[in-house]
């Protein structure tokens, strides 16, 4: 039976509701088609990611489930992607709902992976196989109840590539895909992509710290003082406001603008709240939406988001 691309794009945003609802807030701010790759994108590497936060695998079948996933993206079978879907949610890797959800949908979204051009399914597949890669790489050093301690500084950045450097790589060029004029800016960009998803990251390794350590996993490293983190995370976020502001100057579309705004903005008032406050301290509802309200404002002006 053949599914409509209307039915597939309803689970697609069910699927990104309940497994991030950040994303699910800022991803329909995109234009298409790069709200589309952009959602299949973030759905792709959250799967990574559950495997990589398997709390109920050992570290061996963490690895492998990583492993697998590339090695589907690399050779996508749908026989072969219905047999270990089957076999990765029978032995559940989490308690998160949405997550598990997700997992029983990967044959639909290696169907509407495949119905990209083929320039933004190459971006897609080659970003998520080097961060799966890179995770098991992280996952084999860890113990194996997933206990992992990041080394020094350099150690930290590299992690941070891993899972959110990479994925700035794709974005711009899902963005330069989508919107050509941006090529004007093109180099800029792209110098930038790798800090922007650098800065997030670190804004919630710091946020989570407490509850990271719970769970075995200390990301901040012991030769690494927390203020020196603070300071790289908010060089990273010039830089991403920086990025933000590049697109603006190619007049790119209005989404394309706030989506990338929106996440600097949340990260700069949240990096600010946990400085004051401590791990995880969260800024308010009533705080996001002014700071919305203020970044649309600044938008329909013509004057700089971030």
């Amino acid at each position: 039976m053949r599914i409509s691309r209307e039915e597939n794009a309803e689970v697609l945003d069910r699927l990104l509701i309940g497994s991030s609802r950040t994303f699910a807030l800022s991803i329909p701010l995109l234009p298409e088609p790069t709200r589309r790759e952009v959602t299949l994108a973030y759905l792709l590497f959250r799967i990574a990611d559950t495997f990589e936060d398997a709390t109920r695998w050992p570290r061996t079948a963490r690895v492998r489930a990583l492993h697998e996933f590339s090695e589907l993206l690399r050779s996508p079978d749908p026989d072969e992607v219905r047999r270990l879907t089957g076999q990765w949610c029978q032995a559940s890797p989490v308690e998160h709902e949405g997550y598990v959800e997700l997992l029983t949908e990967t044959p639909r979204i290696f169907d509407c992976l495949a119905a990209l051009s083929p320039q933004a399914r190459a971006n897609l597949v080659s970003h998520t196989i080097r961060t799966s890669d890179g995770m098991a790489g992280f996952v084999r050093r860890g113990s194996e109840e997933g206990e992992l301690r990041l080394q020094s500084l350099q150690d930290l950045k590299d992690y941070c590539y891993v899972v959110a450097g990479i994925v700035g790589e794709m974005l711009t060029e899902l963005y330069l895909l989508g919107y050509p004029p941006a090529a004007s800016r093109a180099r800029e960009l792209r110098d930038r992509a790798r800090v922007f998803g650098e800065g997030l990251q670190l804004v919630n390794i710091l946020k989570d710290s407490d509850d990271d350590g719970r769970q075995g996993r200390t990301y901040l490293p012991r030769d690494t003082s927390r203020p020196a983190v603070f300071e790289l995370a908010r060089r990273d976020l010039d830089e991403a406001a920086v990025y933000a502001r590049l697109l603006q100057e190619t007049q790119a579309p209005r989404g394309m603008i706030a989506f990338n705004a929106l996440p600097v903005l949340l990260a700069r008032a949240t990096l600010d709240k946990v400085e004051a406050d401590g791990p995880g301290a969260k800024i308010t509802r009533d705080r996001v939406f002014v700071i919305l309200e203020h970044m649309n404002a600044a938008i329909d002006a013509g004057d700089p988001p971030v």
